[in-house]
């Protein structure tokens, strides 16, 4: 099993903690253990009208692989107790991964985990996280950023991103969309896709779009074209261009290979089908294509990947 804590700080926002403990609830089909903490046991004043009844103390954090640090009111005022950060320290050089949803991002930068590192927090604190913090490197136009063994992530709804982001990584992506499909969300967001598009005017456009991506996600295996989306989605090629990098991060054809080699990997995962035949399904012709983008996106090869995810019963 793999042993995840969540760190319930002072004015801790619900849905930041909600989010960390049902991704990683304990169940048949998740190898994975929570225990949700506080400073010390018993109960921890929340935000937003809600207090956390905490059975662990600091110790959790000793116990931990993964450790999910929850955003919380006013994290600009003061930094956690000592306590608190020195034991987030300890975590990480025992070789925990440390995972802050929105505003708990401040309480990571207090142990000088971040210090030269990139990482980001709801909107509203990235000025305030890089006044406090100032070796930070605040990005505030992404939905989180992985550094390997420290994360961020942005306002609340980015923490679901972030969490399937780890649990893609942790047991690949069919195990991510169908933690997803549980938690009715979105399979897959990039890290890289803004927090908000700033425009003079509200345009309608965020719901076409999202239309027009599943409309290509059940035609991966099909010729896709920019002029094919475009028509689609009802706009110019150049308008849908400019705005799906404003939406996704990404072009419209970098996202349809995305999603190529993200269905590629769902089937190295599932099926016993050949690089070759599986290139073919999500219309990338050719094995050479798969290897040749799997290695560019992923930084490994199809067979790679099939032997360190594929399920054996």
């Amino acid at each position: 099993m793999r042993r995840v804590t969540v760190l319930v700080l002072e004015g801790a926002k619900p849905l930041d903690v909600g989010i960390p403990a049902q991704v990683f609830t304990t169940r048949a089909s998740m190898p994975y253990e929570v225990r949700v903490c506080g400073a010390a046991p018993g109960l921890v004043t929340g935000g937003d009208g809600l207090s956390y009844h905490v059975a662990h103390g600091l110790d959790a954090l000793e116990w931990a692989e993964t450790v999910f640090i929850p955003g919380y009111r006013f994290p600009d005022r003061e930094d956690p107790p000592a306590a608190v950060v020195e034991a987030l320290l300890a975590a990480h050089t025992r070789g925990a991964r440390l995972a802050a949803i929105s505003t708990g991002a401040f309480a990571l930068a207090a142990t000088g985990l971040l210090d030269g590192r990139r990482a980001t927090t709801h909107w509203h604190y990235t000025r305030a996280l890089r006044a406090k913090h100032p070796l930070v490197r605040v990005d505030e136009n992404v939905l989180f950023v992985d550094e390997g063994s420290v994360l961020t992530s942005a306002g609340a709804a980015s923490g679901i991103d972030l969490c399937l982001h780890i649990l893609r990584g942790d047991l690949g992506v069919a195990a991510s969309n169908h933690a997803a499909r549980r938690l009715v969300a979105a399979p897959y967001r990039s890290g890289g896709q803004a927090q908000y598009v700033p425009r003079s005017l509200p345009e309608p456009l965020g719901e076409r779009f999202a239309a027009t991506r599943e409309w290509a996600l059940h035609r991966l295996g099909e010729p896709l074209t920019l002029k094919a989306l475009a028509r689609h989605a009802a706009v110019s090629p150049r308008t849908l261009s400019r705005r799906f990098v404003e939406d996704t991060g990404y072009t419209p054809m970098q996202w349809v290979m995305r999603a190529r080699v993200d269905l590629a990997r769902e089937l190295l995962e599932r099926t016993e089908r050949s690089v070759e035949q599986i290139a073919a399904d999500v219309g990338l012709g050719t094995g050479t294509n798969l290897r040749t983008h799997f290695q560019r996106i992923l930084g490994t090869t199809p067979t790679e990947y099939r032997r360190t995810f594929v399920r054996r019963d």
